[in-house]
């Protein structure tokens, strides 16, 4: 039975109901024609819902990927240093030092797992500097994927691969050279290696890296260009999905563009509205900021994103 089938059996109400009517438009929506752009927010790099974006990628459904600064470096993480991630089942009964624990073997911790910090980020770590001194010593600027995509794409990691390649979704969206959105990329890990750098006198400044500004400027220009409906699948909330929803009024209102509107919406959160976080705006709230409008079809799917995303995805796929 594919994913597909066992949706259209088994998901018929409340929120299982809500994930099948959600497939099923989103299907109709992609195969009249249209594209995805996906946000990533919270860890679902760490979650390994690569597995589950990089067919859907090389599928071309997805015309675009807004991520936090964390779930892309996490994905090249997890592809270089697999074999040293360390899975906790016990996560909820940690004592505090059992956690120092885990610090003092340089294991950091997301949930029920350990990211490596010699395997992972050390490993990725010089290559990179490598790239900042050389676009810094050759007058360039890059935007923040910019660099992790030259460093997939020119084989520099080939040898130290312990993930599956095809479940990497960075890989299969620099293969593609993907649009890509990583506003706030400051708040991240290479970002504070970045900066140490600096401090340490390896780099003269950030100015190589460019800023999330010239990020709502690139992905203008990409919306821009599209001639076919644009959806957009909302995954957690926060800058990931904040920042590239609001092209659309920023074209309209701010530079009066007659552009089109979002030509369809969903959303997976947990978060509750009454909480006052964007994580939980419904999607009619965004109807009243130029984002969709009244007959935009929008879809809320109240549940875990690393339950429902490789359900949806692979229902689109009848995988």
């Amino acid at each position: 039975m594919t994913v597909r089938a066992f949706v259209e059996e088994h998901f018929q109400h409340f929120n299982a109901g809500a994930l099948r009517k959600t497939a099923r438009s989103l299907t109709a929506f992609l195969e009249g024609g249209g594209t995805l752009v996906l946000t990533l927010a919270g860890a679902m790099s760490t979650a390994g819902l690569g597995r589950s974006i990089a067919p859907m990628i090389r599928a071309g459904h997805i015309g675009a990927i807004s991520c936090t600064g964390a779930n892309l470096e996490e994905d090249v993480f997890r592809l270089v240093a697999l074999d040293h991630y360390e899975t906790v089942p016990d996560w909820r009964n940690l004592s505090s030092a059992d956690e120092a624990a885990l610090l003092a073997r340089g294991l950091n911790r997301v949930t029920d797992v350990c990211i490596p910090e010699e395997e992972a980020f050390r490993r990725v770590e010089g290559h990179l500097l490598e790239r900042w001194q050389s676009a810094e010593s050759n007058g360039e600027r890059r935007l923040p994927h910019e660099f992790l995509y030259g460093m997939l794409v020119d084989g520099v990691l080939d040898g130290v691969m312990q993930a599956d390649p095809e479940t990497s979704w960075l890989l299969a969206a620099a293969q593609s050279d993907l649009q890509l959105v990583v506003p706030g990329w400051e708040d991240s890990t290479l970002a504070n290696i970045m900066a140490s750098h600096i401090m340490a006198g390896r780099l003269k400044s950030s100015d190589v890296v460019r800023n999330g500004v010239e990020y709502m400027l690139s992905f203008a220009d990409w919306y821009r260009a599209q001639n076919r409906p644009v959806g957009f699948l909302q995954v957690g909330g926060g800058i990931a999905g904040d920042f590239p929803i609001c092209t659309v009024p920023m074209l309209r209102q701010d530079l009066g563009e007659d552009v089109p509107h979002w030509a369809w919406f969903g959303q997976i959160s947990e978060s509750s509205p009454s909480f006052g976080g964007y994580s939980g705006a419904p999607p009619n709230e965004k109807i009243t900021w130029g984002k969709l409008l009244p007959e935009t079809p929008r879809f809320v799917i109240e549940s875990d994103a690393t339950l429902v995303l490789p359900l949806l995805l692979g229902y689109v796929l009848d995988a």
